[in-house]
C-alpha cells in the first residue's frame, strides 16, 4: 500500500485493475473485505470502504448472503472511464505543452513511437 493516497481508495484500484487485466472475469466473485484486510493488514471497515465504491459506481454487484462479484459490463466501463482520466492527465497537457512549443502533431507522434521503441 502507498503512504501518500487513502488506502480505500488503493483497495478500489486494486479490484479494478485485477477486472480490467483480467483476473477477476465479470460475473465472478471478489474477494471478501475480511479476505482484503488479512491480506492487506488493514482494517475491514477500509477494505470494506473500498468494495463498497465499487458497488456505488456500479462495477460490483452484491448477492445477499454470498458476497460481492464484478458486473456485466464492468471492465468496459472501467477501460472507458480509465482512458477519459488518461486523457485529461496526460495527453491533453501533452499536447498543450507541445503546441507551446511548436511541436507538429507528426513530430509528436514521432517522439511518442521513438519512447515506445526505447521501453
Amino acid at each position: 500500500m502507498e503512504n501518500d493516497r487513502p488506502i480505500f481508495l488503493q483497495i478500489a484500484e486494486l479490484l479494478e485493475n485485477a477486472i480490467l487485466d483480467g483476473s477477476l472475469p465479470e460475473e465472478t466473485q471478489v474477494p471478501s473485505t475480511n479476505e482484503l484486510a488479512a491480506f492487506h493488514r488493514i482494517n475491514p471497515a477500509t477494505a470494506a470502504k473500498g468494495v463498497n465504491q465499487l458497488v456505488d459506481d456500479g462495477t460490483l454487484y452484491k448477492r445477499r448472503g454470498i458476497g460481492m462479484f464484478v458486473s456485466p459490463g464492468a471492465r468496459e466501463k472501467l477501460r472507458t472511464r480509465r482512458r477519459e482520466e488518461f486523457a485529461d492527465q496526460y495527453v491533453n497537457p501533452l499536447v498543450t505543452e507541445a503546441r507551446k512549443l511548436g511541436i507538429s502533431a507528426t513530430d509528436l507522434k514521432k517522439m511518442i513511437d521513438a519512447a515506445k521503441e526505447r521501453s
